[in-house]
């Protein structure tokens, strides 16, 4: 395929340890956020890490997040309905022109979780989850636009995707469909995706996927805030701090010359008080955010124990050989100040070792008693994440 007009090419084919076709490194300076990269056998020898009649069970699930998106074609109609589905709610589908969609597959599934391994180029905060869509033939979502970065890799059968590259795209949404769907859509490229490939699409590139026979494609969706979300809950943060005595204050005020009218010498007042308040430190800011971005948008919170353990009780299960797991649905993240980590769980803060920071962020099963000396403050962080929910206790280390 030719290169584009500034010199990069739309499509690649990966390599031998390079799933992206390029060193992450060249991946993240010329396409993240900027343009759309399609990536042929991304996934060599992709192993389905479940069935599409994995995923319709999981559609049933009181807790799962998902949706039925059908279409018909003759009257051009859309329609969106919400989970938890039954038996009987598949049963009464059409033969085509359906897509189921399930979020936050990974947090269910642990082989699905592991395709999250190949973005470790990218900063775990940042990622979000990876949602499985199975469509039947002419399944489809519609022509829209995603506002966060997606990696869509085909997971079985084939599906057909158009993307537009045009700046200048319309984007405004059709007002008859509950879906945020374009009203136009002209495609300039056009891709037709086997098991294993994966097309990378930066925000705002308008787009179209339809199933030609049936198919299931795994979505890995990025996090990315809005800016008036983290400027509300940042207000929100600064606000509570601040003491109720500190208030507007215009001394030398001028006399008031028309009734009613606010002058622009108390808008400039206004406005300074506003800066003046918002201007934190970088440590606040730094607390403020590790804060926001555990808890941002969090599907489920974590239960705690009913019964919380004592620090006995916790050492012995500790010193009989248990491992400890993060909670999937619990997120993590943490900030280096010198030699000391703040680390997040859910929104909180905690003082931490990197060695435990780190381990928690892998989300991987582990010994705790490898990172956590018995009486030290790692063994009570530990222990306080297994109690509020945030690690579970898992099976004990086999002995010989």
């Amino acid at each position: 395929m030719k290169p584009s007009a500034n010199g990069l090419t739309i499509e690649v084919r990966a390599r031998p340890g390079q799933p992206l076709g390029m060193p992450p490194a060249r991946f993240l300076r010329d396409y993240w956020q900027q343009r759309p990269l399609l990536i042929r056998n991304a996934f060599a020898d992709l192993a389905i890490p479940l069935t599409p009649e994995d995923l319709a069970g999981l559609a049933c699930e009181e807790l799962a997040l998902s949706r039925l998106v059908t279409h018909e074609p003759a009257s051009d109609r859309w329609a969106l309905r919400s989970g938890p589905f039954t038996d009987a709610d598949f049963a009464a589908l059409p033969k085509t022109h359906w897509t189921l969609l399930v979020q936050d597959v990974d947090k269910w599934d642990v082989d699905v979780a592991a395709l999250l391994s190949t973005f470790d180029f990218l900063p775990a905060w940042r990622v979000d989850d990876v949602m499985v869509s199975y469509a039947v033939d002419g399944g489809s979502v519609g022509a829209h636009v995603d506002q966060y970065d997606v990696f869509l890799l085909q997971g079985q059968g084939q599906r057909r995707w158009q993307i537009s590259t045009d700046a200048a795209a319309p984007t405004a949404f059709r007002d008859d469909a509950e879906l945020k769907l374009l009203r136009a859509f002209a495609a300039d490229h056009e891709w037709l995706l086997e098991p294993g490939d994966m097309l990378y699409l930066p925000p705002g590139v308008p787009h179209h996927g339809v199933a030609i026979g049936s198919c299931l494609t795994f979505s890995i969706g990025m996090r990315a805030p809005a800016i008036g979300e983290m400027l509300a809950d940042f207000a929100a943060t600064v606000a509570e701090r601040l003491p109720e005595e500190l208030r507007y204050r215009d001394p030398g005020i001028e006399q008031a010359r028309r009734v009613g009218e606010i002058d622009d010498g108390a808008l400039e007042k206004i406005a300074h008080a506003m800066r003046d308040s918002l201007a934190v430190d970088a440590t606040t800011l730094r607390g403020w955010f590790g804060s926001f971005i555990t808890r941002y948008r969090a599907a489920h919170e974590a239960q705690p124990r009913p019964r919380p353990l004592g620090a006995v009780a916790f050492d012995k299960q500790i010193d009989a050989g248990v491992m400890l797991l993060p909670n999937p649905w619990s997120r993590f993240a943490w900030l280096a100040e010198g030699r000391n980590v703040r680390l997040f769980v859910a929104g909180e803060e905690h003082a931490s070792s990197r060695a435990v920071a780190e381990q928690l962020c892998r989300r991987e099963v582990f010994d705790a008693a490898e990172l956590a000396k018995p009486g030290g403050p790692m063994r009570t962080l530990l222990r306080d994440l297994v109690n509020a929910g945030h690690l579970a206790i898992v099976r004990p280390r086999s002995t010989r």
